[in-house]
Order: C-alpha cells, then structure tokens, then sequence
C-alpha cells in the first residue's frame, strides 16, 4: 500500500545484503530510501536533506549507531529505529537512552520490519498533523505546562527538550490525569500495538521523562508508578 506522503528514510547498514533486503520492500511501499553504509555517511547524509525517519544499524564501522544516533538526536527529533544484532538487552536500553524510539534485534522478519516502520511513520505523521489545529488549551500541572498543539513542554520556566516518542508517551499520561496505563496499553498507543515489543521499552521512557522533568526522579511529581500494573500521570486533585 503507497502511502499518501511519500516519507524520506535513511537506511544505514553496512552490510549490503541487509540493505537490499530491507531498501527493496521500502521502495516497493512507495518510500524514497537514502542508503548510508557508516557512521560517517550517515551523518552527511541525514545534513544534505530532512528525513522522515532514520533505521539505523548499531555495529557501524567509522562512527558506531550508538553515536550516530546521539549526534542526530541532539539536533533533531527525527524518529529513529535502531538495529541490533546483539541479543544484550543493555544494547537495547542503550540505545533507548540515547534517543532511539524502537529497536528490533536481527535476525528478524520483514513482516515485523514493515510493521514497526508504518508505525512509526504513522505516528509522527499524526503527531505532526495536530500543530496549529483544534483549540484544545495546554494542561498546567504544578510547575509543568504541557503545550499539546505545539508539542512543547516547559517545566520550572524552561523547555524540556522531548524526543518524539517521549513527548507521545507524556501525552498520553497527561491527557487523562489519575488513570493507569499498562505497559502494554502504553506500548499499543505509541507505535498501533505491542507485538514484538519489550515491556521494559516503556521503562526506559518513563526513566528519561523524569529525568528531563522531575525535580527528583526517585520521588516523582508527574509520572507515578503504580506497582505492578503500570503508570499514570497525577490527578488534578493531587
């Protein structure tokens, strides 16, 4: 199915096999696909024009994923799938930290390739479709004000620089104070469903939210824990 905006992916593997196999289906999806075959290019590549999303290979040679993917990140929200053949989950929650929005360890099936992508690009589309529509005003919880028109969020008077799926995750948190939300609710909202996805994606998240808003991230304010069942953001009347 050729979707209606024709989306920009860099796809950066070194491995040729893996970029043919995965740059065709891509195309064949009506995508326009940038190959990229290190860390170096990559990078040159993602300055020469905008993308609608990076896949990105973690074992790069030149500049490795982990840095290719903290360089973009630290000038630009672009959404970021990062591959990895390691079987390591602390690879996964690296990358996590770092910025990346979702991970697939190789070896791995097109299906779930295509899968993750779509949703992906579904995602950010959606999230860039709500800019200047609606009159929905910002929620102001305590020192945090969430603006969810502009996608902006300042706390304490200062903007906290939110990746795409970070900001999705708090929306999602903030537009129903009080309720909790499984991981795998969470995990469903974010990317269209849970499948082939770890739970602990959504730990990660919420580790980094607290980290960029909390005062304390060990006693948080906002995004409260609920033990063994998942998350919710605090009630209005708290």
């Amino acid at each position: 199915m050729v979707p209606e905006r024709s989306a920009r992916i860099l796809l950066v593997d070194d491995e040729q096999s893996i970029q043919e196999l995965l740059a065709y289906p891509l195309r064949r999806d009506g995508y326009e696909v940038v190959e990229a075959t290190d860390g170096r290019e990559a990078l040159e590549r993602f300055d020469e024009q905008p993308f609608d999303l990076v896949v990105l290979d973690v074992m790069l040679p030149r500049i490795d994923g982990f840095e290719v993917c903290r360089r973009l990140r630290s000038r630009s929200s672009v959404p970021i799938i990062m591959l990895t053949a390691r079987s390591e989950e602390i690879d996964k929650v690296v990358g996590l930290e770092l910025g990346a929005d979702d991970y697939i360890t190789k070896p791995f099936s097109l299906r779930e390739f295509s899968s993750r992508v779509r949703a992906t690009l579904r995602r950010a589309e959606l999230g860039r479709a709500t800019v200047g529509e609606g009159e929905e005003p910002p929620l102001v919880a305590g020192e945090l004000r969430i603006d969810f028109l502009k996608r902006t969020a300042r706390v304490r008077g200062a903007d906290a620089p939110l990746t795409y799926v970070e900001f999705e995750l708090l929306s999602t948190l903030a537009h129903s104070p009080g309720r909790v939300f499984t991981r795998d609710m969470l995990l469903s909202r974010l990317w269209g469903d849970s499948a082939y996805r770890d739970q602990r994606t959504i730990d990660v998240h919420i580790r980094h939210l607290r980290e960029k808003l909390e005062l304390d991230p060990r006693d948080p304010e906002y995004l409260l824990t609920v033990r063994g069942v998942g998350y919710r953001f605090r009630d209005t009347d708290e």
